[in-house]
């Protein structure tokens, strides 16, 4: 009897191991994108770079001996805070996610971040939330971002505007924490530098009507009017408004409204207008194109910033040897940063196995991640301009 006891107890501990080990060899990341809502034409290529990233890590089998990575995608709408947190609650309580790549605007990122991933003590990587506020939000070091803060780009707009010779400008944004965020963040760079801004107005999304809006920016008037807003909602409208009441006829573009749907909107009807957006570098983005290899818009804005999101997460799991948030968080830093040795895009094997001998990795990626203090990502931007009803590029940043 005793003999039978001590087997049926070998035999319950063996498939409890086996339980284990079968469960630690998958992984799951969420991936909360607004893939519908006012950026929705920008999520599908953000959402599949995130993805190459995992299926690259799984192909390789390197990733904690052997583990496979299984994305997880829920919808953050980019504007409904309830919506993107009940998401977020079902993928780590119910889907057992172990990060998450997001989320995407600002509003609904800071919103998982306080009320959910900071109570269950989930990594974010956010491809693209800009908010400055995001700075200073209490994370408990979870939280990090691949593409920099609104601050570094109010100086980068003023920067452009001023190599063009424009000094006065109407302002209006999309009224919601990347909209407020950024909009201030020009002003203030833009007054320092000497330029004037002669309204600073906020605009609802969701409108049919944006004649009164641009009837108080023309009235205050201004060399161009920089629209801070997203190009599948209020920002497209407020364009729209502009150019069919002839209040203004060229335009400065953040970010959120730099998109091919901005040029299939209105084509050469916003020739000489200018714009900016995070981007790596030429050879950088070229290399993650190739990647890519036509699966998927890879220059698209925040996708390559997507790619990177992904892979720091997994990168960050594999220096500490454990798929857990507590024991990877820290190593987010250590992974993106040098010393070590430089990993690009398309060498997610190469840095697993370099982490699995004890080495040092210093993760460029796809965008030359540089993470400059808790969870800031330095950040490049690539400057736009539009001519024959296409968009250009005019430099970089």
């Amino acid at each position: 009897m005793k003999k039978l006891l001590l087997a049926t107890a070998a035999t319950s501990l063996m498939a409890g191991t086996a339980f284990a080990d079968g469960h630690a060899k998958e992984v799951k990341l969420g991936i909360i994108l607004g893939f519908t809502g006012p950026i929705e034409s920008l999520t599908p290529s953000m959402g599949d770079a995130a993805e190459l990233a995992m299926k690259e890590v799984t192909d390789s089998g390197l990733l904690l001996d052997g583990a496979k990575v299984t994305p997880v995608r829920g919808d953050s709408t980019c504007v409904d805070a309830g919506a993107a947190t009940a998401v977020a609650e079902r993928q780590i309580t119910g889907d057992g996610v172990k990060g998450i790549v997001g989320a995407d605007c600002s509003g609904v990122t800071g919103a998982i971040l306080s009320n959910v991933a900071l109570a269950n003590g989930v990594v974010m990587v956010s491809p693209s939330a800009t908010s400055p506020a995001l700075s200073t939000a209490e994370d408990n070091g979870l939280f990090f971002r691949t593409s920099p803060s609104d601050a570094r780009q109010g100086v980068v707009m003023t920067e452009v505007l001023m190599e063009q010779d424009i000094k006065e400008v109407a302002l209006t944004y999309t009224n919601n924490d990347y909209g407020k965020g950024l909009a201030d963040s020009f002003q203030a760079a833009f007054e320092e530098a000497g330029g004037t801004v002669t309204i600073n107005a906020a605009h609802e999304d969701g409108k049919a009507d944006y004649s009164a809006e641009v009837g108080a920016l023309a009235a205050a008037g201004g060399d161009r009017l920089v629209v801070a807003g997203y190009v599948d909602q209020g920002g497209s409208g407020i364009v729209r408004a502009a150019l069919d009441s002839g209040a203004f006829d060229s335009f400065h573009f953040p970010d959120g409204m730099i998109s091919a749907k901005l040029v299939e909107n209105f084509g050469s009807e916003i020739d000489g207008s200018s714009g900016q957006h995070p981007s790596p570098s030429e050879e950088l983005s070229q290399r993650f194109t190739d990647l890519v290899g036509g699966a998927f818009e890879a220059t698209s804005p925040f996708t390559p910033e997507s790619y990177d999101a992904a892979a720091l997460i997994l990168l960050a799991m594999q220096s500490a040897g454990s798929m857990e948030p507590g024991d990877y968080k820290d190593k987010v830093m250590d992974v993106a940063n040098a010393p070590g040795e430089k990993i690009q895009a398309g060498e997610l094997a190469k840095a697993l196995q370099i982490l699995k001998d004890g080495g040092d990795i210093d993760y460029v990626g796809a965008t030359d991640v540089e993470l400059i203090g808790p969870g800031e990502a330095a950040g490049n931007y690539r400057v736009v301009g539009f001519e024959g009803g296409a968009e250009v590029t005019a430099g970089r940043k």
